[in-house]
């Protein structure tokens, strides 16, 4: 069973917080980090903070739940502070999108930070202003969840790497807790929402968020969501109906992490 014994919500604000030692590649470069353009940075409340984000359809990207409130007083942003930077690098991103609408999963509570029920349901769709319609831009389709041992990779915009995307492709799902995944995938500040990617016939697919980053047994660990039991509850509020393709469109990565071709989803456990 999984003992969150501390969590620290990884969305940039300012403050500390130790990351695990990693294998972190930055992609500063459009040459070598031109496979992820389609994360990028999200800019909160008129860039009070941000969060990272991934376009999942021409015009909606994925994001942890979490990012769409302020901190210290629990209230929603208001969009109008919000903007979408797809593969941002360097002072410039290849997109520029605002947001028109957003929703986080129903059953998501702000309150209690370190409790797991809350960290399930850390999900929420945002609806860009107008659509990404770039060959260069493609949405990131979504996969199945991994088992327990998995390598899955993440990318992400975080403290003191602002300015650039980095990679993590050799990291490991350790268990799978009610929708919870327990990684150890290096997060900072301002990684909330990045993508948990697995490798599908040599494509990256996303299967979950990263909501936190958490101590357990002593030793740091970073928290995604499963978007498998989260993603078809927020669909119905984010109106007109969203079509996603089943085939991801971008050319062979070469992506490291655990396949998930032609397997079934694990059940989720629980208590």
């Amino acid at each position: 069973m999984l003992r969150v014994i501390s969590v620290v919500i990884a969305v940039i604000f300012g403050g500390s917080a130790g990351a695990q030692t990693s294998n972190l590649r930055s992609l500063e470069t459009l040459q070598i980090g031109r496979e992820w353009v389609s994360v990028g940075r999200l800019i909160l409340n008129y860039g009070v903070g941000f969060c990272t984000a991934t376009l999942i359809s021409n015009d909606l990207i994925l994001t942890a739940a979490h990012c769409l409130y302020d901190p210290d007083t629990g209230r929603k942003y208001e969009l109008e502070g919000f903007e979408f930077q797809a593969g941002w690098r360097n002072g410039r991103a290849e997109s520029y999108r605002r947001i028109r609408a957003a929703a986080a999963h129903p059953k998501y509570l702000l309150a209690n930070k370190s409790d797991v029920n809350r960290l399930k349901y850390d999900v929420a769709l945002l609806r860009l202003d107008t659509p990404i319609r770039k060959s260069n831009i493609p949405p990131v389709a979504m996969s199945e969840l991994p088992k327990p041992g998995d390598s899955v990779g993440v990318v992400s915009y975080a403290r003191g790497r602002v300015n650039a995307p980095s990679i993590q492709d050799t990291c490991v799902v350790q268990s799978e807790y009610s929708g919870v995944l327990v990684m150890t995938c290096s997060v900072d500040y301002g990684a909330s929402g990045s993508p948990v990617l697995v490798s599908s016939n040599g494509q990256p697919q996303i299967t979950g968020v990263v909501s936190a980053m958490a101590e357990m047994n002593g030793r740091l660990v970073s928290l995604g969501t499963s978007l498998r039991s989260t993603v078809p509850d927020i669909l119905p509020l984010m109106a007109p109906k969203t079509e996603f393709s089943s085939v991801n469109q971008r050319r062979d990565t070469g992506a490291k992490f655990g396949s998930v071709a032609k397997r079934k989803a694990a059940p989720l456990e629980t208590e």
